[in-house]
């Protein structure tokens, strides 16, 4: 078997998977190693010596702290240079240098950046490499990320400012989007929808698709059992995340007066000050880090996914189907999937029709139990890793890897 040797760089150390971008690298990264590749993990990490899954997965790992960037700074890059913020959000000169020496003392057969954010050291190791195979693993379609906020945000006056810079965000990451693509060899995006956005950028047709995904044995079954209020809805999410906190927000304005015999636990960690006075209300639990997701999943009667936001593949909704919730989401949240998941949800944008659907499964049982075994069915053959690895070394192929 034809073994590649792959440098996988990332903004953040994929573990603990906490975030939709950890359990997609580390999903990646279990998959390419279990498939027989030797795998170097470069990073950032405050954790220097913290043994990991990853160690299991990858021969080498190299992490170096966060760089340290200020408001200052940020402010310099928005008002005197045409960069957009994420550009720099993660750049730092010393990961910048160990990178280019990591490349050179080794034969890497591909280089491949996972997200926008560690994409910024992209064009360097093209300038220097010009032969080096390049990957960049897209996460969302950003630029157009930006832009939904931006009409999110304009809606209300008190965000108005917030609107203002996201829509200069979502011009200067175009032109910045449109260059990390075009340097590198394959671009890998997520869903149909930014697959269409990502490649208008380039002229030829090295994009592909391969969809976020998850180990779903990981999530049929869990060891921990809680007890969860009488009608239980949750959401989870990382809770600093804009999109996620939209959703919050507008859920508990607009939804949950709906259903006053409901109980909403916000699973995530880091809640952001504009959600932490949510728990006031005797209805809602804010949870803060917990140590897993499963127990909430499996104990809830509906899962929900507001978001009015984002982009990409909504692991969240994976993982709530491969632990056999009953799901009411928005289209935004179900953009992604295929047609085949979608039918396993209750799919409605309006705030009556939201709270409805709700109602409407907290009291039919017999409902909520078909959706479960059909969505676990359903995540299982389509969005499992066994299924999704095949996908991305077949993209491999296509530039002469493998």
């Amino acid at each position: 078997m034809f073994s590649l040797h792959i440098l996988i760089v990332t903004a953040s150390l994929p573990y603990p998977l906490a975030s939709g971008g950890a359990i997609r690298v580390f999903g990646m990264l279990k998959g390419l190693h279990d498939a027989g590749h030797k795998l170097t993990l470069m990073s950032f990490s405050d954790k220097q010596s913290e043994a990991t899954p990853l160690n299991d997965v990858c021969e080498s790992i190299i992490i170096l702290p966060y760089p340290q960037r200020s408001l200052t700074d940020r402010l310099q890059t928005l008002f005197f240079t045409s960069q957009p913020d994420i550009q720099t959000r993660f750049y730092s000169p010393v990961f910048e240098k160990e990178l280019l020496a990591l490349i050179s003392e080794n034969e890497f057969d591909l280089v491949q950046f996972e997200a926008i954010e560690s994409a910024c050291y992209l064009p360097t190791v093209r300038e220097h490499f010009p032969e080096q195979a390049i990957c960049f693993d897209t996460f969302n379609a950003e630029a157009d990320l930006q832009h939904v906020i931006f009409e999110i945000d304009r809606q209300t006056p008190s965000r108005f400012p917030q609107a203002v810079y996201s829509w200069i965000q979502s011009k200067r990451i175009a032109q910045y989007e449109g260059d990390l693509c075009r340097a590198a060899d394959l671009v890998i995006a997520v869903s149909e929808e930014d697959h269409t956005l990502l490649s208008a950028y380039r002229e030829d047709d090295c994009t592909r698709i391969v969809p976020s995904g998850i180990t779903v044995a990981d999530y049929t079954t869990t060891d921990e059992t809680i007890s969860l209020p009488k009608n239980s809805i949750i959401f989870t999410g990382k809770m600093d995340y804009r999109p996620n906190v939209d959703a919050m927000l507008w859920f508990t304005d607009e939804i949950l007066p709906q259903l006053p015999d409901t109980h909403l636990t916000i699973v995530g960690q880091k809640p952001h000050p504009r959600i932490q006075h949510l728990p006031e209300q005797a209805n809602i639990t804010l949870t803060g880090w917990v140590d897993s997701v499963l127990p909430y999943l499996h104990a809830t009667d509906v899962y929900i996914a507001p978001l009015r936001m984002g982009s990409g593949t909504r692991l969240k909704i994976l993982e709530a189907m491969a632990a056999g919730c009953a799901i009411v989401c928005t289209e935004t949240a179900a953009a992604g999937l295929s047609d085949r998941l979608k039918s396993a949800l209750v799919i409605t944008d309006t705030p009556d029709t939201f709270a409805d659907a709700i109602q409407q499964l907290l009291h039919d049982k017999t409902k909520r139990r078909a959706m479960s075994k059909q969505a676990q069915k359903s995540v299982a053959e389509q969005y499992d890793w066994s299924v999704l690895i095949p996908r991305l070394l077949n993209a491999y192929k296509e530039i002469g890897l493998g």
